[in-house]
């Protein structure tokens, strides 16, 4: 049960890198100067003349961190239930 559930922990962190990075290429007129590090090939075809709303941009930004909050509390239960019943043993 966890496995997946870190899985998801994982690819919500490469999300949110992915939004900070279109967001920080809209602010600098998708220039190259504020990129993140390790940005992927999907923010690099939206620094190549796409235009980035960046009030969807904030918007999916807030999703995915309400995601991974859900996700991680998810992920703390599941290793507290397996310590209790390691621990009753």
């Amino acid at each position: 049960m966890a496995d997946p559930l870190k899985d998801s922990l994982d690819i919500s962190t490469q999300r949110t890198k992915t939004i900070a990075d279109r967001v920080a290429r809209a602010t600098l007129n998708a220039q190259n100067g504020f990129s993140m590090p390790g940005s992927t090939a999907e923010a690099t075809a939206a620094g190549q003349g796409e235009q980035i709303d960046l009030e969807a941009e904030m918007v999916n930004l807030a999703d995915e961190q309400l995601h991974f909050e859900a996700t991680a509390k998810l992920l703390s239960k599941a290793y507290e239930q397996l310590r209790l019943s390691i621990r009753d043993k």
